[in-house]
């Protein structure tokens, strides 16, 4: 699931580092009443992201396409799984019309997972970017991609189109992936990312961290990435969306994620994002830079 859903645990006390203050500012407020006014489809607001108020101050935002139904049940993830809607073939106008009312300077495009379609969506996603270039010459782009179950011809659509930068989310450590993310596998995220970073994109992905996981195996699976060549890395604390998903089994500290950010950079990669309330999208726009 390429999607970054964000929502607050029900049962388990949050320290006081995961307290958010509400976005505030003119160019939120601004921003705010354009995608209330015309309805416009922003996973910051449906996700309730922490950091809104700041990325929206910074001409960033994240928009989600090919509906609001995943194919897939992660234990993570609030997005409701089912059976989608059928494709609305004029989104990607509707999309790059949106990042052009809100002037947006760097938008993040994400999806649900789409198993049920042949292309896997990579037809509305290729068509989205070239929207978005068309109408907003000036925005740098970063694609937030499903896996495509692995398929070369589907992300060959993504590369073909050149978004400034590819991610797609390993989200958690070898251990826990089938029970994360059920229905992917660890080794395909790698092999999506090799082949992304073989074939000229500039990489990203995120991890979360609080579901259990050891030290050793976060290092582990940031040197996986790195060996794939992966330019940007994300980590950040996993918050439960509802009773139905997986516990929080820990809050890490930020001293923890400063650790993992310190480690991270000598590992070579070109920007890494360690805390908290950092999500994927979280200075998206230097990434692309």
């Amino acid at each position: 699931m390429a999607n970054e859903t964000v929502a607050t645990p029900e049962r388990t006390k949050k320290p006081k580092w995961l307290r958010v203050k509400l976005p505030v500012g003119k160019k939120y407020t601004e921003l705010r009443g354009l995608v209330d006014k015309y309805k416009l489809n922003t996973i910051c607001t449906s996700g309730s992201c922490p950091n809104m108020g700041e990325c929206w101050g910074e001409g960033t935002a994240t928009f989600m396409i090919l509906g609001n139904t995943c194919t897939r049940s992660c234990g993570f993830c609030g997005v409701k799984t089912g059976r989608p809607n059928t494709v609305e073939w004029d989104e990607p106008e509707k999309v790059a019309r949106s990042i052009k009312l809100m002037n947006i300077k760097h938008a993040v495009i994400t999806s649900v997972d789409r198993d049920d379609l042949k292309d896997g969506g990579s037809i509305i996603w290729s068509e989205t970017v070239q929207a978005i270039r068309r109408a907003n010459p000036n925005t740098t782009l970063e694609t937030l991609i499903p896996d495509f179950q692995g398929n070369e011809k589907l992300i060959d659509r993504i590369i073909e189109v050149a978004p400034e930068v590819v991610s797609h989310n390993m989200e958690t450590v070898r251990r826990l992936t089938r029970e994360v993310r059920i229905q992917a596998k660890y080794d395909r995220s790698l092999g999506v990312l090799k082949y992304l970073k073989d074939n000229g994109m500039r990489t990203k992905s995120g991890i979360m961290l609080g579901l259990g996981e050891t030290e050793d195996e976060v290092i582990k699976t940031m040197k996986d990435l790195r060996g794939v060549g992966l330019d940007v890395i994300t980590i950040g604390q996993y918050l439960q969306p509802s009773k139905k998903h997986l516990p929080v089994k820990e809050f890490i500290t930020p001293e923890q994620f400063k650790k993992y950010e310190t480690l991270g950079l000598e590992m070579g990669f070109m920007y890494v994002e360690s805390g908290a309330l950092v999500r994927s999208s979280y200075k998206a726009h230097k990434h692309a830079s």
